[in-house]
């Protein structure tokens, strides 16, 4: 596959030289079919296919605890002290997210002084599963 690109490199350089050296000629450039070598079949669960690797990423969940719209002219006003309320009750669950995607609800609790999340439902194609 490698010794076929290289190949077709060679050929695309060859005609852009001939292209630079026929300024001036108005000739056509005629397409040619290329023939590609076929690609060895591998298994599905070879070592290439493995998700193992998958498995020590991680990704970042956002935890979305509500929202506001105001004008840009109040955002503007907005300053250190100032209050935003928000749309959602204080005992209702937040949503979970992986990008832009909801994949979860769960409830806000404190863990050694720091803000943590326990998942309530997880979702799957739009519908809770608990």
């Amino acid at each position: 596959m490698a010794e076929t690109t290289e190949a077709v490199e060679e050929k695309t350089e060859e005609k852009q030289n001939q292209k630079n050296d026929t300024s001036g000629d108005n000739s056509k450039t005629q397409a040619q079919s290329v023939q590609f070598s076929e690609a060895p079949d591998s298994d599905a669960t070879g070592a290439g296919a493995s998700i193992d690797i998958l498995l020590d990423m991680t990704v970042p969940v956002t935890v979305a605890i509500g929202q506001k719209e105001i004008p840009i002219q109040r955002l503007l006003q907005l300053g250190p002290g100032s209050v935003l309320k928000l749309d959602k009750p204080v005992d209702a669950p937040m949503d979970l997210y992986l990008k832009d995607t909801k994949f979860a609800t769960g409830n806000v609790v404190v863990v050694e002084d720091c803000f943590a999340v326990r998942i309530a439902q997880i979702l799957s194609n739009g519908i809770a599963t608990n």
